[in-house]
């Protein structure tokens, strides 16, 4: 199972990406890729990794050519962003700081690390130029779905979504560290743009979980309690 990128910014550049779902972390692959991708340069403080097992970051090493092949370029120039998954295809003129957004995202979540695992799920359900309020309804579905699964199979479901905040948490960390990654290598603002506004989509669901519950309310909730079946 694979994604398929293809960012075009005009007649004499395009870019192209394959990005495969089940990947792990390719030891020959880390230690060719730059130095910036190396597991203790800017350290995520939550991470789990052995450094006796890994060198290099996987995140990193799987996002470094994105990276490099975007740095210097603004976050306001438009590009075509082509995006073929296994059920669809989409296809959109925007920023190109949103067509790295969806990018960026989808690989760290298939990457082999474990903090970013917890994005799987959502990578698998793969939605390109999700706005806000899709990326809340998605996650929260998702991890509501896992609930009704645990108290089927006789564990312990968490019906007040902490599990989801405490995640989210960890996840931003991640975010975090990668933006000084990032901020230390690239020269313009795609990339750095791509990542806040990645960032601040997670944040949403740190800092006031609440208060995007409710602005997606209305939409859950348009079709009434429905009919009781007796």
């Amino acid at each position: 199972m694979a994604i398929e990128y293809r960012i075009t910014l005009d007649d004499e550049h395009s870019f192209s990406y394959r990005i495969e779902m089940d990947r792990g972390y390719d030891r020959e692959v880390a230690v060719q890729a730059p130095k910036w991708t190396r597991l203790e340069h800017q350290r995520c403080v939550n991470c789990p990794l052995s450094r006796d097992e890994f060198s290099h970051c996987p995140a990193a090493v799987d996002l470094h050519r994105v990276i490099e092949d975007f740095q210097g370029l603004p976050a306001v120039q438009k590009a075509r962003v082509w995006v073929r998954t296994p059920e669809r295809e989409y296809n959109k003129m925007v920023g190109l700081d949103e067509g790295l957004r969806a990018l960026l995202g989808v690989i760290m979540a298939t990457s082999a690390c474990p903090v970013l695992r917890t994005l799987r799920p959502m990578a698998q359900q793969h939605l390109p130029f999700a706005s806000n309020h899709e990326f809340v309804l998605r996650a929260v579905s998702l991890y509501l779905a896992r609930q009704y699964f645990n108290l089927r199979e006789g564990r312990h479901a968490d019906w007040e979504l902490r599990g989801l905040v405490r995640s989210f948490q960890q996840l931003q960390l991640v975010n975090q560290a990668f933006w000084q990654r990032i901020h230390d290598t690239c020269h313009g603002d795609s990339n750095l743009k791509a990542f806040l506004t990645f960032f601040s989509m997670a944040s949403s669901l740190t800092y006031s979980l609440e208060t995007q519950l409710q602005k997606i309310r209305p939409l859950v909730m348009s079709a009434g309690e429905g009919v009781e079946v007796a």
